[in-house]
């Protein structure tokens, strides 16, 4: 059987960093955390954390973490369960740790699940990552569900398609002008010497819609980087460069600078599924459910 403060123990020094943080979260000494994870590593007999600067778990730590969570959220189901239901007044709230990418936060995934969080008492702890990289938040356990263009289901998870968020390369008028050769065709050249609004450092997308419209890979241009939803379209409403924007927001600009297709009729589609434990608690289900849903009513279907 595993003990159940030593799980503890694994848990708080991977989610504060180090096991100083977590004694004091935990009201304990140093000693003792570091005594509850080395016993619970010598009973498995392998190491659960990588040590130093910044702790991290290993693969077998990530497999631990993620039972913690569950276990928790089940604990918490049951106690909800046993106390008159987790939906009725002044009943427990329940927190959900989801990873996400930063566009369908602000488009289509809150405004989807809100009314499930409020009806059931959810709360959400949303980390914020590329589309391409939120899995590695679920496959560490920090999470239990996260919106991901992976698509095959990793170990002990669920991959359920979601649909296809649409990008457009936009810009301001005067900006997109600045792409065109005289006789009004968009020249790869001219759209390589201006710079590209990215949100981050691990955006792909203007480099997806180089490689599928013009074949370019690799592709050396100038680049801002703005790495917050609202910052990242300000800098291309003032100017400063081209970049990739999700269809929902362009069709919510009422009263902004206008936004024109650099390459019209040009687009970039992703694929989005949720993927989540397989084993979910009740409070899970019920988010998995509105986030579905919520896809379904946002997101264009994914092909076949």
């Amino acid at each position: 059987m595993l003990d159940a403060r030593q799980l503890e123990a694994l848990n708080a020094v991977v989610e504060h960093g180090s096991f100083r943080a977590a004694a004091q979260s935990l009201h304990l000494t140093l000693a003792a955390v570091s005594l509850r994870v080395k016993a619970l590593e010598d009973q498995l007999g392998q190491r659960l954390l990588v040590r130093g600067k910044q702790v991290r778990a290993t693969p077998a730590g990530q497999a631990l973490l993620a039972h913690v969570k569950q276990v928790q959220l089940m604990e918490a189901d049951l106690l909800a369960g046993l106390q008159g239901g987790s939906t009725r007044a002044g009943g427990r709230w329940q927190s959900l740790g989801v990873a996400i990418n930063a566009d369908s936060v602000a488009s289509w995934f809150l405004p989807g699940v809100a009314q499930a969080l409020q009806r059931h008492r959810l709360l959400l702890d949303i980390t914020i990552d590329d589309q391409d990289h939120t899995h590695d938040a679920l496959k560490s356990g920090e999470v239990m569900g996260c919106v991901t263009t992976l698509a095959e289901a990793m170990r002990g998870c669920v991959a359920e398609p979601l649909g296809v968020m649409r990008y457009r390369c936009v810009a301001l008028p005067a900006v997109a002008q600045k792409c065109r050769g005289t006789r009004g065709e968009v020249s790869p050249h001219r759209l390589l010497s201006l710079p590209a609004v990215i949100f981050n450092r691990k955006d792909a997308l203007q480099d997806a819609f180089l490689a599928q419209h013009f074949g370019l890979t690799q592709a050396n241009y100038p680049r801002h980087y703005a790495p917050a939803i609202d910052a990242f379209e300000t800098a291309i409403e003032l100017g400063l460069g081209w970049g990739m924007v999700p269809e929902h927001h362009l069709t919510r600009r009422t009263g902004r600078p206008e936004l024109v297709d650099v390459v019209p009729g040009a687009s970039v589609d992703v694929a989005l599924y949720w993927q989540h434990w397989t084993r979910e608690p009740l409070s899970a289900q019920r988010l998995t459910a509105a986030v579905k849903a919520a896809a379904r009513g946002q997101l264009a279907p994914l092909p076949g």
